[in-house]
């Protein structure tokens, strides 16, 4: 598949197993791997970072085979979703870092063409967010005031 705002094809990575089941040689059974989710939350890690940690310490290759529910959908059942989504809050983490860059970099016109580009990827996630009903109808992408929620 092509990148979204250039012509080159991205880079091949891992492809999951194509068996749909859990392996036989997992010791943990889906309450535990949702408890366990659920304690990571509550310690303020993302979804993302769970998942990871629950792969690299537990051996849980994939929480969604045991649990039947991804980790987003355990998160939001025992309300711990955070209003942002993880995804467009680290593009919002990053317009910050690039409009700190030129506040003191003002000629850099790359940095700029960055920035705006970083911006459409935050509106579109945006849009599609607020149509899947994952995000308020009337959340807007300012950035003056989103700087605020990010630092």
């Amino acid at each position: 598949m092509a990148r979204m705002h250039s012509r080159k094809k991205g880079v091949s990575g891992s492809t999951k197993p194509i068996e749909k089941k859990a392996p036989t040689w997992l010791q943990y059974k889906g309450k535990e791997a949702e408890l366990l989710v659920v304690k990571y939350a509550k310690e303020g890690k993302s979804p993302s970072v769970i998942g990871t940690y629950l792969r690299d310490v537990y051996g849980i290759p994939d929480v969604k085979l045991i649990t039947k529910k991804a980790v987003t959908e355990i998160l939001a059942e025992r309300k711990l979703l955070k209003e942002i989504p993880e995804d467009l809050m680290a593009l919002i983490k990053k317009a910050v870092l690039i409009r700190k860059h030129m506040a003191v970099n003002h000629k850099d016109m790359p940095g700029k063409r960055g920035l705006q580009l970083t911006e459409s990827k935050i509106n579109r996630l945006a849009k599609y967010y607020k149509r899947t009903g994952k995000l308020a109808v009337s959340w807007k992408y300012d950035p003056e005031r989103i700087k605020l929620q990010v630092e």
